[in-house]
């Protein structure tokens, strides 16, 4: 697969050299309403970058409908993305939201992990290792805008960043749920979010696959604002202006400092973690479980 082998090359030479995803347009860009300096935006098939040089950030939009699953080419696209805007010294942070009503990304792509080849699965899980590393190292500011349900790979992508809002709407729940499915979280995802929550809620959380609404997701500490809908993407805006006040050199820093040893964790076991991944996705107990879940997806779309 063309787009798996792209992930053998960082992102920023692809970029350099002009490199393109199949049919992802990346580099395109536009004028955005109000034109302006800044206003340019860029993107690919399924991301929409609206950057706004002057203020120093840019907006990321999840635009592959219709519920944002992590497909093996949006996991990369994603990649590429981010890594063109960390290139680019006029920006310093990134609000990362949804353009899919009602939903900020329904998580991995189940149909990238059932009835598949062992090499398929590898391919895979090596995107999602990527996507990982590069949010949750990044040294841009991240603050999530989450404007729609939340769970599994969507509250992962979420839990890299660095502040997160959510929309105060019962449907718009967030988690790791993948115990609901018959799946184990990794490790990497059950440290990053018994960093944010701590040990006791986190290890409740994943036995359960709890997914947790509005009010609940501010009490245990899984996202730091919860604000009207309509307010979800400006109060991002204004946390992300608040961290930036900061000197970057010393936030930073600090950054690395206190997320190194949960990245090299994984850095250092990736391997091992793809083999681990394939040889549990290979079951035929797990292929069963996700053929049955994606049965009733189906069923409920009739």
């Amino acid at each position: 697969m063309a787009l798996a082998a792209a992930l053998r090359v960082p992102a920023r030479v692809l970029l350099r050299a002009g490199g393109q995803l199949p049919g992802a347009a990346l580099g395109r860009t536009e004028q955005a309403d109000g034109g302006g300096d800044g206003a340019r935006r860029f993107g690919s098939q399924r991301v929409l970058v609206e950057p706004d040089a002057g203020a120093g950030v840019a907006v990321m939009k999840l635009k592959n409908p219709p519920v944002n699953t992590l497909s093996l080419e949006f996991l990369t696209e994603l990649v590429i993305c981010l890594e063109k805007l960390e290139s680019d010294r006029s920006f310093r942070g990134v609000v990362l939201t949804s353009d899919c009503p009602g939903v900020f990304s329904a998580g991995l792509d189940l149909t990238e992990m059932c009835g598949r080849s062992p090499a398929h699965y590898a391919e895979f899980w090596k995107a999602v290792q990527e996507l990982w590393l590069r949010f949750y190292q990044s040294n841009l500011v991240l603050v999530s805008a989450i404007n729609g349900a939340c769970p599994a790979g969507g509250c992962l992508m979420t839990l890299t960043c660095d502040y997160r809002v959510l929309a105060d709407n019962p449907r718009y729940c967030i988690g790791l749920n993948e115990t609901q499915l018959g799946i184990v979280a990794p490790f990497w995802f059950k440290d990053t979010l018994e960093n944010v929550i701590g040990h006791r809620a986190a290890e409740r959380a994943l036995q359960l696959g709890l997914l947790f609404p509005p009010a609940e997701a501010l009490q245990v500490g899984i996202v730091d604002q919860v604000v009207p809908e309509e307010q979800v993407q400006s109060t991002a805006l204004s946390a992300i202006a608040q961290w930036m006040t900061t000197p970057d050199h010393a936030r930073q820093l600090t950054k690395a400092m206190m997320r190194k040893a949960t990245a090299s964790r994984l850095i250092t076991q990736r391997d091992a973690d793809v083999q681990n991944f394939v040889s549990f996705i290979s079951k035929d107990s797990i292929q069963k479980s996700l053929q049955l879940y994606l049965e009733r997806l189906k069923e409920k779309k009739r």
